[in-house]
């Protein structure tokens, strides 16, 4: 019988195993932010005046204190995280969804470059010191989670094409075994969409309304 390894044992020799897939996919995602910061600095004036208008009405109703309860926002944030996540997990399973995953990760990447790109741009440091309360807290548990379920999905899927189509040898695993590990990454990538959200639905609007009495002045 195949000797069970300790936990820290089983993920030092998964890194060691999928370093390339976990490489390309942070590569990819750093590609996604930077390609949203150089839509920023693509986008004409009247595009540009159009935003901050509707940035400037959002900063009036933090100010005012009018903007969705704690619980409706964690809620919100949770389930979209969740949904995201757990369409990755799902396309993992399918093989045939492995460009969705990349697609999906560098639009995630975009997304975080276009936002943190805008408020620079329009704000300056001020942007910097809002983006820096509002939009990094979350991801720097987020942006992990969107990794590691992307190298995983891929490799897992990776896996499944060889179980499919390689000869089977007395090296493979049944598929029971690595199906039931890849449903732990997923319940363990909840647990950080679940911190994440919290901090973005309890923590971040307090530091926000604090920093837009700054950026205001």
């Amino acid at each position: 019988m195949r000797k069970q390894l300790p936990l820290s044992a089983l993920i030092k020799h998964h890194l060691k195993e999928h370093s390339s897939i976990y490489l390309f996919v942070f590569v990819l995602f750093l590609m996604g932010v930077i390609f949203g910061a150089i839509i920023v600095n693509s986008m004409n004036l009247s595009q540009k005046e159009d935003l901050y208008y509707y940035l400037n009405r959002f900063f009036g109703q933090v100010a005012e204190g009018n903007v969705a309860s704690s619980t409706e926002m964690f809620q919100q944030s949770f389930f979209h995280n969740l949904k995201y996540l757990g369409l990755m997990w799902i396309l993992g399973i399918s093989i045939i969804g492995l460009p969705v995953i990349l697609i999906m990760l560098f639009i995630k990447g975009m997304v975080v470059g276009f936002t943190v790109g805008f408020l620079v741009n329009q704000l300056s440091l001020k942007g910097f010191l809002l983006s820096f309360v509002t939009v990094m807290p979350q991801n720097v548990l987020l942006i992990p989670a969107f990794v590691i379920m992307s190298a995983v999905a891929i490799s897992f899927s990776l896996k499944l094409i060889k179980q499919l189509f390689v000869k089977k040898g007395t090296n493979f695993e049944t598929p029971f075994s690595f199906f039931t590990r890849y449903g732990m990454v997923f319940i363990f990538i909840g647990v950080l969409a679940v911190i994440a959200s919290g901090f973005e639905a309890y923590i971040s609007p307090y530091l926000m309304k604090s920093v837009v009495g700054i950026v205001s002045k």
